[in-house]
């Protein structure tokens, strides 16, 4: 018998696609804007620092988000198991 199991992704191809089109639109834009303000080069690092940070921080915050729910899911999973198997 086959008992390979296909990999099965939780998103689809549109939805990555308008993701990443969405974040490169959004950080084009940003840039537009440092580029077109009127101040000193100073204050627009400052504010592609803080974007940069920003960006970089929220890819974070959603991975640590993400794999707390998964190891909450395994453990839940793991402490059915073993809850099933004494019965």
């Amino acid at each position: 018998m086959n008992n390979i199991k296909k990999k099965v992704y939780r998103n689809t191809p549109a939805y990555q696609m308008m993701a990443w089109g969405a974040f490169a639109f959004f950080v084009v834009l940003l840039l537009i804007g440092l580029y077109a303000l009127k101040e000193p080069l100073m204050v627009k690092g400052y504010y592609l620092m803080a974007a940069v940070g920003l960006i970089s921080s929220s890819f974070t915050v959603a991975k640590v988000v993400r794999d707390n729910q998964e190891d909450e899911e395994r453990y839940n999973k793991m402490f059915r198991d073993t809850d099933a198997s004494a019965d």
